[in-house]
């Protein structure tokens, strides 16, 4: 899955590319200093999501195959993120234009970066290359930094998010998420992002 290979940070892309949705005269504005800090420490923590995370389905995989990391990735991920976010303050999570857990719907910032990254990957930027994306909202009144990292599908990922799924694979996925969407990908195409927030 390789989701910590995420592409270098392009700040000059980033300032002059992606403007806020919410932003009014109380939104503050950052310096470039300030969002090159923002968003190192965002990296970092995506880093340890998906590092935990991978190295629990790594196991999964060798202890009880694709069936046993449907479920690890059901019961840790949330746990995971839950424990990041207590730790650093920061809300971490996984958003999709096609989702598999319907917890995990895109906001209204998150479904149009999503589809950002769609337009960018189809104009030729590779997944793995597109530039993360960030803005400056106000969240219930008060300023919120929000950054979004794409996810690239790599071909271990296929086993459960490709086109042909083993039935074992299928029907743990039916009876863990009824309402699956997040088949039917391809190696190379973008799975979904990971999405933080950091207060102000």
């Amino acid at each position: 899955m390789h989701y910590w290979k995420l592409a270098p940070l392009a700040l000059a892309t980033l300032v002059t590319g992606f403007a806020s949705t919410n932003a009014t005269a109380d939104t503050p504005t950052l310096s470039q200093q300030e969002i090159q800090e923002r968003s190192a420490a965002s990296r970092e923590v995506i880093k340890r999501f998906a590092s935990t995370l991978q190295g629990e389905l790594q196991a999964a995989m060798k202890s009880g195959g694709p069936t046993e990391a449907i479920r690890v990735c059901n019961e840790r991920a949330p746990e995971i993120a839950a424990d990041l976010s207590a730790e650093t303050g920061m809300q971490i999570g996984r958003t999709s234009l096609k989702l598999r857990n319907p917890n995990n719907s895109p906001d209204r910032w998150e479904r149009l970066t999503l589809q950002g990254f769609e337009a960018q990957r189809a104009a030729g930027t590779p997944a793995p290359d597109l530039p993360p994306r960030f803005t400056v909202e106000l969240e219930d009144g008060e300023p919120a930094f929000r950054f979004m990292a794409a996810i690239p599908t790599g071909g271990v990922c296929l086993t459960c998010h490709g086109s042909s799924i083993d039935s074992d694979v299928q029907h743990a996925l039916e009876r863990l998420y009824p309402e699956d969407q997040a088949t039917g990908f391809s190696e190379g195409d973008i799975r979904g992002a990971f999405t933080i927030t950091q207060e102000m």
